[in-house]
């Protein structure tokens, strides 16, 4: 994760193994192969990872070419916390599963195959509706761009 402060956000020790243990049954099932990175298994630094918090693989964090693409992963009613970006304008693939998408306070849910477009300044959020795998191709992921209404997480909802 190339140029992102992670640490006090992340889930470590024996809690990561079972998640991703969790996880690796689901891709199992679904018969697909992750990237061979290191994933990225997020809690925001709020403690209840199946709550809110999300599994991301960082294909790519290109900042000097311009993109961004990794995979993220929800568990079944997990939703990774509502928030925007100020530089980073998105795009969101399903790949498998459905989540509810939130954006700017109003839901509708994507299904497999359904591309979202999210443009900067854009508050939004998404729940998992069953286990679900999503695409992001992005503009490069840099520090302090992420601004979540949650002042909890990260320093003041900012990471």
């Amino acid at each position: 994760m190339a140029n992102i402060e992670i640490k006090n956000i992340q889930v470590e020790g024996k809690e990561r193994e079972n998640i991703l243990r969790r996880f690796k049954e689901v891709l199992a099932k679904w018969a697909l192969k992750m990237p061979e990175v290191e994933p990225l298994v997020l809690d925001f630094g709020l403690g209840h990872f199946y709550k809110e918090g999300l599994i991301e693989y960082w294909v790519a964090n290109e900042i000097e070419e311009g993109y961004c693409g990794k995979f993220l992963f929800v568990f079944d009613g997990q939703t990774c916390p509502y928030h925007h970006h100020i530089f980073k304008h998105e795009t969101f693939f399903v790949v498998k599963g459905n989540v509810i998408m939130n954006i700017n306070g109003k839901e509708s849910i994507m299904n497999e195959g359904d591309i979202q477009v999210m443009p900067q300044n854009t508050g939004h959020s998404f729940t998992g509706k069953g286990n679900a795998l999503l695409l992001e191709v992005s503009k490069p992921c840099i520090p302090k761009d992420s601004i979540f209404k949650n002042k909890l997480i990260g320093k003041d909802g900012v990471v």
